[in-house]
């Protein structure tokens, strides 16, 4: 099982997307059967069956293996990755883009970059085929006391960064995207 798939086919996404197929999937990182999910997830074996079959068309499941039982045949199905990310690919005629977003200090440029970003990434993981990828990441939280200090701390990390690249920049090599972002922090749930 991978840890992680990307979706970028549209019909694949909207599969994954049913609630009753994301419950399925969520229950398929341990193998099961229809009848021991049907039996958890307080649903005929039948239904199961029919949720089942769409997730394995699209590889979203797999067959892990096959037991007789009496005169029927049990099949033990396993979701292919513990975890499902869908890329803007797959939505990409209405997909964000940054090229077609002009204010870059708004929340929809911010938005566009990390649609982008999955896009990406996701293509990377796809293409690597199990092979690690070459990526860093910062995550962090800061607490402002004013708006004048966020917007010194912007502009400080972003003459930063732009030092950076210029310092390492080369016409050699494999060109890397960098992306920083700074956005009023969720409250945790």
């Amino acid at each position: 099982m991978q840890s992680t798939t990307v979706i970028e086919d549209p019909a694949a996404a909207a599969v994954a997307l049913d609630p009753v197929r994301a419950r399925l999937l969520g229950a398929l990182r341990e193998p099961g059967s229809a009848t021991s999910l049907a039996m958890d997830l307080s649903m005929t074996r039948q239904k199961v069956n029919y949720h089942l079959h769409a997730l394995e068309a699209h590889g979203l499941v797999e067959l892990v293996e096959e037991r007789r039982k009496g005169n029927m045949t049990e099949r033990v199905m396993q979701a292919t990755a513990a975890a499902v990310v869908i890329s803007p690919q797959a939505w990409a005629l209405v997909a964000p883009d940054p090229d077609r977003e002009p204010d870059k200090l708004s929340a929809q440029w911010l938005l566009a970059l990390a649609a982008r970003l999955v896009r990406e990434v996701g293509a990377l993981i796809t293409g690597a085929r199990g092979r690690r990828i070459a990526t860093f990441a910062i995550d962090g939280e800061i607490t402002f006391a004013t708006a004048a200090d966020r917007a010194a701390f912007a502009e400080e990390l972003g003459e930063s960064v732009r030092g950076l690249v210029a310092k390492y920049h080369s016409d050699q090599g494999r060109p890397h995207r960098v992306v920083v972002a700074l956005h009023p922090s969720m409250e945790k749930q």
